[in-house]
This record gives C-alpha cells, structure tokens and sequence, in this order.
C-alpha cells in the first residue's frame, strides 16, 4: 500500500465513528477502499438516514453530495472532495428552466406530476417537492412512474430521455402517449396540441456516456464472441436496450455478474471502472467479462485519493454542502416521497 493509503487510514481511525465515507459503483477502486458503505445512487440514499456520524463524505458527483445533504439529519455536515465533479446530465435540466416549462405545461389546465430521475441538482429535486412529485433511480425508474402517473393527468419525466423511454416501455405505455420537449426559449417552443394528448412529457436530456453506445456495439461484440450475454444500463438508448440481454441499474449488473455460471461471456454496457472492477471480482470463477465499449465517466474520476486525503486532512474547516433552507425542505420531500414508496 502507498504512504497515501495510510496516511488516509490514520486520518479515518482519528475521526472515528464521527466520519462515515460513501462512494457509487463508478468511483475508482483507489478511492472505493477507503469507503465505509459503496453502493448505487438509491443505496446510497437510503444509508442517509441511520448514519450517526458528524461528517459524512460523498464519494461521487456533486448532485449526490447534494442529495445526501438534504436528507442530513440538523448539525450533520456533507462534504465530497471535489465540488466541481459535475455531472452533465444534470445540468442539461437548469432549475429555472424546468420551472418555465412545468408552468408552460400546467397553463393548459392538466396536472402534470414532476418526476425527476436522482442525476438531477438540488433545486430540481425541490421543485419536484413543491410541486407534488418525486425522483427515482435507474432501480425504481418502473414503481416510481406508475406512481407519478397516477398522481394527475401527466408526468414530466426529467432529465433523461432514454430512461424515460425504457422504463415506459416496461408499462407498455404507448409511444403515442409520449411526447419529448422542445425546451427552447423557456418552453415557447412546446407543442401544446400535442401535450395535451400525452401522459409522458420527456425532458430531451442524456447521459454522456450511456448515450454513446451504440446498437452496433452489441452486434459488434455478438460477432467477436460467439455465446456472449450483453446487459447495459437503461440510461442507454431503447434500441441499444432492445438489443440486449438485460437491462438494469448498476445494482442489477453487479448481480447478474455475480449470478452467472462458471465460464459466462458477459459485455456490460456501463462506466469501465465498474466493468473492469467485476471483470476482476469473477476472473476466479472463469467468467469472461468485458465492456461493451471502454468508456469512463470524467466527472466521476475528478474524485481521487489524493483529493479524498485533502479532505480529511483539512475536515473541520472544509465548509460542507450547503443547501438554502427552501431548497433542503422540498428536495427532502421529494426524496422521502421516493424512500417510503420504495421501502
């Protein structure tokens, strides 16, 4: 180990139990050992609440920290390593956008449910509180948009389109019940007509990674390895989805890695961190796994060891997470909504 890793462990036997580290799947396996609880965005949200420690760090991109934040119990303190991993997706659905068009959307006299999946800022979040709707994760994008359809007469589905699409074809919801937006000028460019008609408004927001693979990418690899099971994450668009095994959260993946037979050929559609970290996990069971294509999340990588360690290092006077006192109370309904559905 290096002198970071210790140095690291020192500052984490120091704080005790006042310090708990969470880190997501796609954090690299350098920072993933020094965390106390690793999971997907929804089990992550969920070790919140039981956490007695003073400081809580947050091993992932800052719409995490946030949403860990808002959940904080009063005096508890957030903080994650780098505030500028980002996460494009995310800011592809500016609060004072989406507000322009939920109010666009709610003049023609329906009542549209906001839902917003958890890659989304704070103020998203909250709006979706005020305005009596939730978020979801990729794991219950499906229970969370039968319950937000049943909330009014539309649900706008934000920020990411190929998410909204996939979970709506698991309700068998009718493509002529969807509508994607024209979010331009504030809402202006909407099609009220065709909005009328349609349960499922859809944000036209993407991640930038899951949005780069490709259908041929599966036909790609079903060529090169003859027996190979492709699954991805339902961030991927509908046809790389259709063309594939299975689909689901990274949650999903990690298990269907894991409940393969000895000797399964498996390409997973997903961040390589996570790829290549169960490529090595079921090596020993003579399981073959590979990334559909090589991609890494940028934002994700801004967290290092070397930021984690100046963190602690400076810990009682890095100032946390701070969320306005709004913001906190609506994003925290809106995510409790989702918690207690979910249980």
């Amino acid at each position: 180990m290096s002198a970071l890793f210790d140095r690291i462990t020192a500052l984490r036997a120091q704080y005790g139990d006042r310090l708990a580290i969470l880190g997501h799947h796609y954090q690299a396996d350098e920072v993933l050992r020094h965390v106390d609880f690793q999971g997907d965005s929804l089990e992550l949200a969920r070790r919140i609440e039981g956490l007695a420690a003073e400081h809580v760090v947050f091993c992932g991109v800052y719409f995490m920290a946030e949403s860990a934040a808002a959940l904080a119990r009063p005096g508890q303190k957030v903080h994650i390593p780098f505030s500028e991993a980002t996460c494009p997706m995310a800011d592809m659905a500016p609060a004072g956008r989406v507000e322009d068009v939920l109010a666009a959307l709610r003049e023609d006299g329906r009542l549209v449910i906001p839902l917003a999946y958890v890659n989304s800022s704070a103020e998203v979040k909250a709006l979706c509180g005020l305005y009596g709707g939730s978020v979801c994760t990729s794991s219950n994008a499906r229970v969370m948009l039968e319950w937000a359809l049943q909330q009014g007469d539309a649900v706008l589905f934000l920020p990411d389109k190929n998410l909204a699409h996939n979970t709506a074809n698991q309700i068998n919801l009718d493509a002529t019940e969807r509508l994607e937006l024209d979010i331009r000028q504030g809402g202006q460019r909407i099609d009220h007509k065709k909005a009328q008609y349609a349960r499922l408004l859809i944000w036209p927001g993407a991640c930038a990674i899951h949005h780069q693979f490709k259908k041929r990418h599966v036909e790609d690899l079903r060529r090169a390895m003859p027996g190979v099971r492709v699954v991805v994450h339902p961030e991927c668009s509908p046809r790389v989805v259709r063309a594939a095994d299975g689909a689901g959260s990274t949650s999903y993946l990690i298990r269907y890695c894991a409940d393969a037979p000895s000797g399964a050929r498996i390409a997973v559609g997903t961040e390589c961190n996570l790829v290549n970290r169960l490529a090595a996990r079921h090596k020993a069971q003579g399981k073959q796994i590979v990334p559909l294509k090589p991609l890494t999340c940028s934002n994700m990588a801004k967290i290092t060891e070397e930021r984690l360690a100046a963190l602690l290092e400076n810990l009682e006077a890095a100032p946390p997470v701070s969320l306005s006192t709004d913001v906190t109370e609506h994003s925290r309904v809106a995510l409790e909504r989702m918690l207690r559905i979910c249980a």
